[in-house]
C-alpha cells in the first residue's frame, strides 16, 4: 500500500475513534463563498472556472467552507463532528497545486473552551501518531482578544476592521500601524483622483467598472467594482485618523506579548491593568480556554501564546493555532474558531464552529515517505 494511502487509512481510523462522521464533499465548489469569506491570501490562489450556465465555480481550495455548506444543506442536527481526508487545489510557490489535507470540523458545541481545546488535542494526536519522534510545538493566537483591545483603545470602526483584516498578515499589519501612527509615506496611486473618490459610492463604482472593462479585467474574478469602491472610500476616511502615541504604544505592547500558554492569562491581565483597558469578557474566555487546553495533557512547555499570531483567513473569530515541528518553516497543522461563518453561508440560526486541517504532504516529507 502506498505511504499516503496508508496514512489516510490511519487518519480515518483515528478520526472515527474520536467521534467524527467522515464526510466527502465535491471537488467542484461554488466560488462565491471563498471569494467573499476566505480572505485575500486564499482568494488569489484559487482555480476558477464556469459552469455551462455561467455560474462561477472553483476547485476545492480547502474543506471548512464546503463541509459547512454540506452541513447546512443536509439540515443535520448539532453538535456534530465531521472528519475528512482529501485533495485540495491551490496555486503554491513551494509545492504542487494539488495536495492532500485531513481535518475535523466541530460544529454546534456550546462549550466553546472545551471544543477549542479538543481541536488542538485532535490535531496534536494525529501528528503525534504520524510523527512519533517529533517534538511538536503549538502556537496559539486569539482574534477575539485582539479585537477587544482595538475596541478598548477607542479606534474608529473602520480602523478596527482594517486591523482585524490584517491580523495574521505581518506585513499588512505593520503597514496599517505605520499609517495609523503618521502620514502615509506616499500617496497611493489608487487615491490619486480624490475628486472621484469623493463623488460617492455609486459614481466611484461606475468609474471603476468602466476602467476594468476598458483594461479587460474581469469584474467577477476577484472583488467587484462596488467592493473596490467601498474599500477606496474606507481607505480615504482611514487616512484622516491618527492614533494618539499612548494608545499606539499600548497596542504595540500588546502585540509583543509572547508567553507560555500557562502564563498568558496573567500576562494579558497585567497588560490590561497597566494600559487601563477593560477587556474582561475576552480575558475570561481566553482563560477558560487556556485551562481547557492545558487539561488535555499536552506538553505544557510546547504551547505558547503569541498576541500577534493570526491566520490569513477572514472567517476566524476567536482561537487560531498552528502546530509545527522543530526546524520546519511551514506548519503541519492549522485551525481556529469561526462562529460567524455558518450564518454567513446561509444557516438560519447561529452555529458555533471550530476546526483544523493537516498538510499530509508535509507529514510524508518528514516521514521520509515511509508508511
Amino acid at each position: 500500500m502506498a505511504p499516503m494511502t496508508t496514512l489516510s487509512t490511519q487518519i480515518r481510523t483515528l478520526f472515527s475513534a474520536r467521534g467524527t462522521v467522515m464526510v466527502d464533499v465535491p471537488v467542484l465548489q461554488p466560488a462565491d463563498p471563498f471569494l467573499d469569506m476566505a480572505g485575500e491570501d486564499l482568494r488569489r490562489r484559487i482555480f476558477l472556472t464556469e459552469s455551462e450556465t455561467g455560474e462561477q465555480l472553483c476547485l476545492r481550495p480547502e474543506f471548512t467552507i464546503p463541509v459547512c455548506l454540506d452541513h447546512i444543506a443536509s439540515r443535520a442536527g448539532t453538535p456534530r463532528r465531521y472528519g475528512y481526508v482529501g485533495e485540495v487545489f491551490r496555486q503554491r510557490r513551494d509545492g504542487p497545486a494539488e495536495f492532500m489535507q485531513a481535518g475535523i470540523e466541530d460544529l454546534g458545541d456550546p462549550e466553546i473552551a472545551r471544543a477549542d481545546a479538543r481541536a488542538i488535542a485532535d490535531a496534536h494526536a494525529l501528528l503525534a501518531h504520524a510523527l512519533p519522534d517529533a517534538e511538536l510545538s503549538v502556537t496559539v493566537g486569539d482574534h477575539a482578544v485582539f479585537e477587544a483591545v482595538l475596541a478598548a483603545l477607542g479606534l474608529p470602526p473602520g480602523w478596527q476592521k482594517r486591523l482585524a483584516r490584517a491580523f495574521g498578515a505581518p506585513e499588512q499589519l505593520s503597514a496599517a500601524l505605520a499609517d495609523l501612527s503618521g502620514p502615509p509615506a506616499k500617496e497611493k496611486a489608487e487615491n490619486s483622483r480624490p475628486d472621484i473618490v469623493a463623488s460617492g459610492l455609486d459614481a466611484l463604482t461606475a468609474h471603476i467598472a468602466a476602467e476594468m472593462e476598458k483594461t479587460g479585467l474581469s469584474t467577477s474574478a476577484s472583488r467587484t467594482p462596488e467592493e473596490i469602491a467601498r474599500r477606496l472610500i474606507e481607505k480615504t476616511e482611514l487616512q484622516k485618523v491618527r492614533l494618539p502615541d499612548e494608545a499606539l504604544s499600548a497596542l504595540k505592547t500588546f502585540l509583543d506579548i509572547d508567553a507560555p500558554l500557562a502564563e498568558a492569562p496573567r500576562r494579558l491581565q497585567d497588560f490590561a491593568d497597566e494600559a487601563g483597558l477593560v477587556i474582561d469578557r475576552a480575558l475570561v474566555a481566553f482563560s477558560q480556554r487556556a485551562l481547557a487546553i492545558l487539561a488535555e495533557g499536552l506538553p505544557a512547555a510546547s504551547i505558547r501564546y503569541d498576541a500577534a499570531f493570526g491566520r490569513p483567513l477572514d472567517y476566524y473569530t476567536g482561537l487560531v493555532f498552528e502546530i509545527a515541528a522543530p526546524g520546519e518553516a511551514r506548519p503541519l497543522a492549522g485551525g481556529g474558531r469561526y462562529d460567524r461563518l455558518l450564518t454567513m453561508l446561509g444557516a438560519t440560526a447561529p452555529i458555533p464552529g471550530v476546526g483544523f486541517s493537516v498538510w499530509l504532504d508535509r507529514i510524508e516529507a518528514l516521514r521520509g515517505g515511509q508508511g
